[in-house]
């Protein structure tokens, strides 16, 4: 039998590594990559490659990548991609997976972080979308306005966020409604910039152009 996201999420080594990685991110501080993050990745992973037609099981496959790609923070925030993939590769052999499903979910676990990753598979693709395209409130520990961290800021300012996917237009576009009482447009491409680059260059992979749309304004 295939292995299913549900087995992941139910394995106790995996709520072991995803709540360390947590730890470890707020203990530098860092804003939440715990369980919240996870099943939103996750969701939004299987939902875009769902939307754009693709097979159930890459969906699920895409999930499982989107549940576990940040769980080498557990071990440091180094590289913690690469580290994520060898600690999903001993999960997965211990729960029988395929390997050439295995070795599809961790080169996209791998290739996640825009400093040195790329998609190179849908699946690979559809992690990076979901992950940097989530910012919301609800990720600030202390939410704190006059906060000096603009990571908190702009999070915290970001009321709704939600990436569109619209098959028949070949578009993948992220809404976003910021309070600009707590952090200006600007900041969010201060330091999401990098973000929204491998965000385009994975729709595109995926055959789709990718659009930004902040306050009902589309500025990409």
């Amino acid at each position: 039998m295939p292995v299913t996201l549900e087995e992941i999420k139910e394995d106790p080594y995996v709520k072991a590594f995803i709540a360390q990685a947590d730890k470890h991110m707020e203990m530098i501080g860092f804003t939440e990559h715990g369980f919240r993050h996870a099943d939103l990745v996750s969701h939004i992973a299987m939902n875009v490659l769902k939307r754009l037609g693709y097979p159930e099981r890459e969906a699920e496959l895409a999930g499982m990548a989107g549940y576990l790609h940040d769980i080498g923070n557990s071990v440091g925030r180094s590289f913690h991609a690469v580290s994520a993939a060898m600690i999903a590769q001993s999960i997965f052999i211990r729960l029988g997976m395929a390997p050439e499903e295995m070795v599809l979910v961790m080169n996209a676990i791998g290739n996640h972080e825009e400093e040195y990753g790329i998609a190179t598979s849908p699946i690979g693709a559809a992690v990076i979308m979901a992950d940097k395209t989530d910012v919301h409130r609800s990720r600030v520990r202390s939410p704190n306005p006059l906060t000096s961290d603009i990571h908190d800021r702009v999070n915290l300012a970001a009321q709704r966020s939600f990436l569109r996917v619209d098959n028949e237009r070949k578009l993948i576009e992220l809404e976003i409604d910021i309070d600009t009482n707590i952090s200006q447009v600007m900041e969010y491409f201060e330091i999401f910039l990098s973000r929204m680059v491998i965000c385009r260059r994975a729709a595109e992979f995926l055959g789709c152009q990718f659009g930004l749309v902040i306050n009902g304004v589309k500025l990409l």
